[in-house]
C-alpha cells in the first residue's frame, strides 16, 4: 500500500505537536518526534520540511541527524542528564511498585546507551 501525502502531512503535524509537548513534559521525548516529523514533512511538504530544518531552536539537531546520524556531545550530555534526573524523581517520589521502577531503570539504561553510542562528530 502506498502512503499518501495527506497521511505523511498528518503524521508530520502529530509528531511535531508531540515533540513540542515533549519539551515540557518529562519522559515524552522531543528529538525523536521532531526527527519523525521532519521525515514525514520531507515526504509531504517541501516547505514544511525546510521550515523545520531551518528552525533556529532545533533545525541544526535535525540536520545533524538526517545527514550524518550525529548527536552533538553537549546534546548527549544534556539528554542523558535530564533523563536520569526525571527518572530519578519518578522512581524516588512516585508511588510505583517495584516492577515499574525496574522497568523505568531498564528503559533509562537502554535510552542512555543508545544516545551514548551515537557518533558525536561527522
Amino acid at each position: 500500500m502506498k502512503l499518501t501525502k495527506p497521511f505523511y502531512m498528518t503524521m508530520g503535524w502529530i509528531s511535531l505537536l508531540l515533540g513540542i509537548i515533549g519539551a515540557f513534559l518529562p519522559l515524552l521525548p522531543t528529538t525523536p518526534f521532531l526527527i519523525l516529523s521532519s521525515y514525514c514533512f520531507s515526504k509531504s511538504s517541501k516547505r514544511m520540511h525546510i521550515w523545520l530544518t531551518t528552525n533556529p531552536y532545533f533545525g541544526s539537531v535535525i540536520i545533524d541527524w538526517e545527514q550524518n546520524k550525529v548527536i552533538r556531545p553537549k546534546a548527549k550530555t544534556l539528554a542523558i542528564l535530564m533523563l536520569w534526573i526525571l527518572l530519578g524523581l519518578s522512581i524516588t517520589f512516585g508511588k510505583l511498585n517495584l516492577a515499574l521502577k525496574v522497568m523505568l531503570m531498564c528503559i533509562g539504561l537502554s535510552v542512555s546507551l543508545f544516545i551514548y553510542t551515537r557518533k558525536s562528530r561527522v
